[in-house]
């Protein structure tokens, strides 16, 4: 049982047991990218949250004066451990604070980290606005990304330089074959359009309790995303918006329970909660999913009737994580599941969902893994069931009649890139899309697997991203709806 306490001194609020399954939590992993560099920060996932079957996740809310209480235990009484090779579940904090806890063996011959603390020499250290990762030092630039301490990404999006700071811009040309971009929308109806969905209020999802590092998954994301759009001219300018709406209980009980709508509902009531050690809620976290989930069933209802050419759902929080009654991988209700049975409900027969996500979209499978009418097909690093969430190996189809309607391409190790996936979707995704001819195509687009990513450690590029979305307008006679899952700051636009 999860107890929300001290959300408001007048009341204390309790819901259902939370049931977590059990799933793979990932072993010692080398980041491929600068492997010598000692900060970089060796067998994180990108996301934790295993605490055995049966398990009680903890959850921790606060008094308005921001004092704060844990409760909430695993069945075998333990909070937040993964007994998974008798690994210790660790925490971005947790992860962080070992940033000196590297090779044991005896390095006195150049250890400029430990030489520093020894002396008691004050360390300055930054956290990139890019990808979040922690650099020492008065460098300019992140170790990991190359951003510049300085950043204008927030202001600019991907215009501005990475390698300088906030007020330069590069000088990149917005007119094509003569016409500003910005202007084009003006003459073309909105059915010839990409339609966006977005809401400045799902920025108010943040983790409220401080931490000494930043969450992966924060409001920056959506602000360079727009900042980009904005600057280029493409939105507001060269596609059109829709407007926001709550997604309704009775929606959302199409594809959850009401045991995990009643616990992201709770969360409005708590200054800060946790479903998971690292999947955070606020007050205000309800109504962002509510939103994300909202813009996602009328960006596909919209598609799928032809009142918008295409569609782009810039949300946030994620959702792939998210399965029928619970909540995890910083995702608190599933989009794609909510669009897909949008598409249904205007008239759509068959769905399909590609999920070029890092991690496997468990919850999205979970959901449809007995439907026939929803082929989910999942690219993701799976090493074994040793990289989160751990499911997602090939031998998983579906079960109950939906056999042959879930098809997962597991990775074997990280640094796969663009020819990778190409080759995957040449050989693999297209026959399989192709066959099944659906009427709609929802991407779940995480940008994990992308080249300077701290968490997925892939390589794919922008250029690989735009090929494999093209690959995909192919189908469904265009009709493609693309949802921002999880991944630091990239984006893509279709035209």
């Amino acid at each position: 049982m999860i107890v929300l306490e001290g959300c408001h001194t007048d009341h204390k609020v309790v819901s259902n047991t939370m049931q977590v399954s059990r799933f793979g939590n990932g072993q010692a992993e080398t980041n491929v990218h600068g492997q010598s560099d000692p900060t970089l920060i060796q067998g994180f996932n990108g996301r934790q949250g295993n605490l055995g079957s049966g398990g009680i996740v903890a959850s921790i809310c606060h008094d308005d004066d921001g004092s704060g209480d844990v409760s909430g235990t695993s069945a075998n009484g333990i909070a937040g451990k993964s007994y998974l090779g008798q690994h210790e579940d660790l925490t971005l904090q947790d992860i962080y604070n070992k940033e000196g806890d590297f090779d044991s063996e005896d390095d006195s011959d150049w250890d400029p980290l430990e030489k520093q603390l020894e002396n008691h020499i004050t360390i300055v250290k930054w956290f990139c606005i890019n990808c979040t990762m922690v650099n020492f030092g008065d460098t300019l630039y992140c170790h990991i990304c190359g951003e510049h301490k300085e950043s204008g990404i927030l202001r600019h999006g991907f215009l501005a330089s990475p390698l300088q700071q906030a007020d330069s811009i590069q000088n990149i040309p917005l007119k094509r074959n003569g016409e500003s971009k910005a202007s084009s929308s003006q003459t073309l109806a909105p059915h010839k359009l990409t339609a966006v969905g977005f809401d400045d209020r799902m920025l108010l999802h943040y983790e409220a309790e401080k931490k000494s590092v930043p969450h992966p998954e924060r409001p920056d994301r959506l602000r360079a995303i727009a900042a980009s759009l904005a600057t280029a001219g493409i939105f507001p300018g060269r596609c059109h918006a829709i407007p926001a709406r709550e997604i309704t209980r009775e929606e959302l009980k199409t594809v959850h329970s009401d045991e995990n709508i009643t616990s992201v509902e709770l969360t409005s009531q708590c200054f800060s909660s946790y479903f998971t050690s690292d999947t955070y809620a606020n007050n205000d976290s309800a109504l962002a999913a509510r939103l994300a989930a909202g813009l996602c069933a009328d960006l596909a209802s919209a598609i799928y009737s032809g009142r918008a050419k295409n569609g782009f759902a810039l949300v946030r929080p994620p959702g792939h994580h998210a399965g029928v009654k619970h909540a995890m991988g910083f995702c608190l209700h599933n989009n794609a599941a909510v669009a897909a049975l949008a598409a249904q409900a205007a008239g759509a027969k068959k769905v399909l969902i590609v999920d070029w996500d890092v991690h496997h979209g468990n919850g999205t499978q979970e959901i449809f893994e007995q439907n026939k009418t929803v082929l989910y097909i999942s690219l993701h690093r799976h090493e074994g069931g040793q990289f989160y969430p751990g499911t997602g190996a090939a031998h998983e189809v579906g079960s109950m009649g939906g056999e042959g309607y879930c098809v997962n391409v597991p990775w074997s190790r990280g640094g796969v890139g663009d020819n990778d996936y190409i080759f995957a979707f040449e050989h693999v995704v297209l026959p399989i899309a192709r066959k099944f001819a659906p009427d709609i195509t929802i991407i779940s687009a995480g940008f994990d697997a992308a080249r300077g990513d701290p968490l997925g450690c892939c390589d794919v590029t922008p250029a690989g991203y735009a090929q494999m979305t093209k690959m995909l307008t192919s189908l469904s006679s265009g009709k493609l709806l693309v949802i921002l899952e999880g991944g630091f700051v990239i984006f893509f636009i279709l035209y």
